[in-house]
């Protein structure tokens, strides 16, 4: 059964863009989880003269066209990385006008993300945002929590070290309490206790704006993911950025710390004793 149209951006999808979607799904595997570092909003707006706040605000618009296309093309998650705990060391005026702008995010797309079956979550220390914030983000999860067409995840006040020190802290608890033993305590166990516990690893993950770092974001989740760096901005990232990097991650072989497909040539003992002597 087709399902039925999107419409985040208030856009119709061009024919040019369906037939580039369906390339891109003939081309290879869709990635299931599709985690992206959206970096680069300050240093757009700097460069066009105006304040980091614009190039927020326009980062919107990206946020808006990348997860329309993503719900198109059959991906399943899509985390953001929205706000970090180290972004609380901006400056005020900066930070405040970042809460007020998800805020006003958050009003304006609860309906469509609703009305395309796009089901909002959050990780991170939702505690730590103002009141209006928790209050507005909750009002949508709420809305959106039966949708099951695409899982847009907002990392917010987030911390990959927190994640895991608070899934440590799960565990250490249940030693306590005799639920588990200490000899048992396997990857497995860890990673169903991470705040992304019930939802795979991210396949790909994307960095806009050119820096080669993963920037504390989902250290333990990302173990196998397939890098992709942009130097484009995030406010200037759109849908044919995010297919050339489907485009990437579709022509790599993900081993997994095996060998590649294909191969099975055996070693005698003689030839390995012979290299190591």
């Amino acid at each position: 059964m087709a399902l039925e149209p999107l419409s985040l951006t208030d856009k119709k999808q061009s024919e040019e863009d369906k037939h580039l979607q369906e390339e891109v799904k003939t081309a290879g595997s869709i990635p299931s989880h599709i985690a992206i570092i959206m970096d680069g909003n300050g240093r757009w707006a700097q460069d066009k003269g105006n304040i980091r706040l614009f190039g927020h605000k326009e980062g919107v618009e990206s946020v808006r066209d990348i997860t329309e296309a993503c719900a198109q093309l059959g991906v399943s998650h899509l985390t953001l990385y929205a706000f970090s705990t180290e972004n609380w060391n901006r400056p005020s005026s900066e930070i405040n006008g970042l809460m007020k702008l998800l805020v006003h995010s958050l009003q304006n797309e609860a309906n469509r993300l609703h009305k395309n079956n796009i089901r909002l979550v959050s990780i991170g220390q939702i505690d730590r945002l103002p009141s209006s914030c928790r209050n507005k983000l909750e009002e949508v999860k709420e809305l959106t929590k039966e949708n099951d067409r695409l899982e847009l995840c907002l990392a917010l006040s987030y911390s990959g070290r927190w994640d895991i020190t608070e899934a440590v802290k799960k565990l250490a608890k249940d030693v306590k309490d005799g639920k588990i033993d200490p000899e048992n305590i396997d990857d497995d166990m860890i990673s169903t206790r991470l705040s992304t516990g019930k939802v795979p690893d991210p396949d790909l993950i994307i960095r806009t704006s050119g820096e080669y770092r993963i920037s504390n974001f989902l250290l333990w989740q990302l173990a196998y993911s397939e890098l992709y760096i942009t130097q484009t901005y995030w406010p200037d990232f759109r849908r044919d950025e995010l297919y050339k990097a489907i485009q990437s991650y579709q022509k790599r072989e993900r081993r997994f710390g095996k060998v590649k497909k294909g191969y099975t040539k055996k070693v005698s003992a003689s030839v390995i004793n012979k290299i190591l002597s």
